[in-house]
């Protein structure tokens, strides 16, 4: 028995000191120092379990380990900058214990077999826990709905071994582009698992890439990435992904978010479809089009990170619960390959070993409860994918983050554990650090 005592206990309901009690890796009693009978409940499993391991934790918090359902950790097919390995355990030092894996891998994640393989090559080499997305296609559709539905018995996948389905809606992502209208339909109708949409439209895409060439050529500087894959993109895919979810009471994750638009109509689409959840990333939240100039490259992601009043009206949203969950969109690549003229370096910025530091940063920079980081860090998440695990109840997986929200850090390049070893928050102070990490109630070392 493992006893965190003296805590300060961060839960989406309650913020307050206690204990919680942890029993062959399970999450058996949680107690808060401000009931009545806590000395007594708390001296009787001390004096009834001399044995116990007591962390004397007063004056650090403890949180449920995040569940980070929009990773792309690259394997198979992009191992030089990432695999299961180096990202699940650069996942738990920024706090995330749980995560998904994008299908966008090489070959894709578009079918029975490939899911398969993927979860074979998770075995034994995984820090925390991991599960996968599985990507939708004009012609895998069919193959879908009874994935979902029962499973599939050549394989020996069952329903609950997809975490959810991706959908690239207009913008294409190797051949995973969902364009064809009645297969969206089937799509959106798809019931029992979450439909992950990615919404940028791709005609409007490849207008602006037009006019970007025509005006610089071959040197477009990265600032003009916001106006290429432009709000309007993401507005007009998103009003699509919005009204199926309404017609079909689709249980929509509409991912990371980087518009103050597409805040308000998921506002207003919510009072039709409560099944219809938001996502936005760390990315959106801290950066704004300002970097383009310093970071260049390095902030180059899809969508594209946008303005401060985008992202002032994202941290909005935090504070008042209309962001569901916090995605990393975790998509390492090597130095090397973001260097170069715009048009051939990849998008995508590695995240996730700060994840927690930049939402704890945020909350105390804007006043936002501890309580709603908690909820949006996993707790969400934890319902949204039907888990036993990522939230500080009895029952539930002793997955936990303890840390000291009293003291800062500097983002070093020499410190992070992705194999790409590189960040684009080197350099920023963030508030809160990370000092244990759980899982299953053991020390995670890193």
């Amino acid at each position: 028995m493992t006893i965190l005592h003296k805590a300060t206990i961060v839960t989406g309901d309650k913020e307050a000191a206690g204990s919680v009690i942890i029993d062959g890796g399970i999450i058996t009693d949680v107690l808060y120092s401000d009931a009545p009978d806590y000395d007594f409940r708390i001296g009787k499993i001390l004096k009834d379990t001399p044995e116990a391991d007591v962390w004397n934790l007063e004056g650090k918090h403890i949180m449920a380990g995040g569940i980070d359902a929009h990773v792309h950790f690259r394997e198979p097919g992009l191992t030089h900058k990432a695999d299961m390995q180096t990202e699940s355990i650069a996942a738990a030092a920024g706090g995330v214990t749980s995560v998904f894996d994008m299908p966008n891998t090489n070959p894709a994640t578009t079918s029975a077999e490939a899911l398969k393989a993927k979860i074979a090559m998770a075995e034994g080499r995984v820090t925390g826990k991991i599960g996968f997305h599985i990507g939708a296609t004009n012609d895998n559709i069919d193959a879908l709905i009874a994935l979902a539905g029962k499973g599939d018995a050549e394989s020996g996948l069952k329903p609950e071994d997809i975490a959810g389905i991706k959908v690239f809606m207009g913008s294409s992502t190797g051949n995973m582009l969902v364009d064809n209208g009645d297969t969206l339909e089937r799509l959106f109708a798809i019931k029992g698992k979450p439909i992950l949409v990615h919404c940028e439209d791709e005609t409007t895409i490849k207008e602006n890439l037009a006019a970007a060439t025509a005006k610089y050529g071959e040197d477009i500087p990265f600032a003009e990435h916001e106006h290429i894959r432009s709000r309007k993109a993401c507005i007009k895919s998103s009003i699509k992904a919005l009204e199926l979810a309404i017609k079909y009471g689709t249980r929509l994750v509409l991912c990371h978010i980087s518009t103050k638009e597409e805040i308000e109509m998921a506002r207003a689409a919510k009072i039709s479809n409560l099944d219809i959840t938001t996502e936005t990333s760390c990315n959106y939240l801290w950066f704004c089009n300002n970097d383009y100039g310093r970071l260049g490259s390095r902030v180059k992601c899809n969508p594209a990170i946008k303005t401060a009043d985008d992202r002032d009206a994202l941290r909005k949203a935090l504070a008042d619960g209309l962001i569901d969950t916090i995605g990393s969109d975790h998509a390492p690549h090597l130095l090397s390959e973001k260097e170069g003229k715009y048009t051939k370096v990849p998008s995508g910025l590695p995240s996730i070993q700060q994840s927690l530091p930049v939402l704890l940063t945020i909350a105390d920079e804007e006043g936002i409860p501890l309580t709603r980081i908690a909820s949006v860090f996993s707790e969400k998440a934890s319902d949204i994918y039907g888990l036993k695990r990522g939230k500080i109840k009895p029952g539930y997986d002793a997955d936990l983050v303890i840390f000291d929200y009293t003291k800062e850090f500097t983002v070093k390049a020499e410190d992070q554990l992705s194999k790409c070893g590189w960040t684009p928050y080197e350099g920023e102070t963030l508030k809160g650090v990370i000092e244990y990490v759980l899982i299953d109630g053991k020390q995670v070392e890193f």
